[in-house]
């Protein structure tokens, strides 16, 4: 078995905990789409038709987890995938893909691409 780090793994299942709920996977997958320039809370709200207090409790959970950053831009609370943590989640997930089984691996279609 391969020698893992024990935070590595347990930083990922916290993340992947996180993405387990539908409102915060849509959340994140809306943050992801908007790109380097994010999306104010009432933007998510607003395309994500819940509840401000529900929104706040799925944002404050992926932040936790370091899947998203929050600025202050004067009243407004702007959010944005944090692009290098995911990045980092999808690379701990494939990482070893196939090391004993090369014949059945195949090669990603593209690679992901940083912004």
């Amino acid at each position: 078995m391969p020698n893992l780090g024990a935070m590595d793994t347990d930083h990922a299942a916290k993340q992947l905990a996180e993405l387990g709920n539908p409102h915060r996977l849509l959340a994140f997958r809306l943050l992801v789409k908007a790109g380097t320039d994010g999306l104010s809370v009432g933007e998510i709200q607003d395309l994500l038709q819940i509840p401000a207090s529900t929104l706040s409790h799925h944002v404050s959970r992926l932040v936790w987890a370091g899947l998203v950053d929050q600025t202050r831009e004067g009243r407004t609370l702007r959010c944005r995938a944090n692009f290098a943590a995911m990045h980092g989640l999808i690379g701990f997930l494939a990482d070893e893909c196939c090391t004993g089984v090369t014949a059945t691996c195949t090669a990603p279609a593209a690679k992901i691409a940083t912004p």
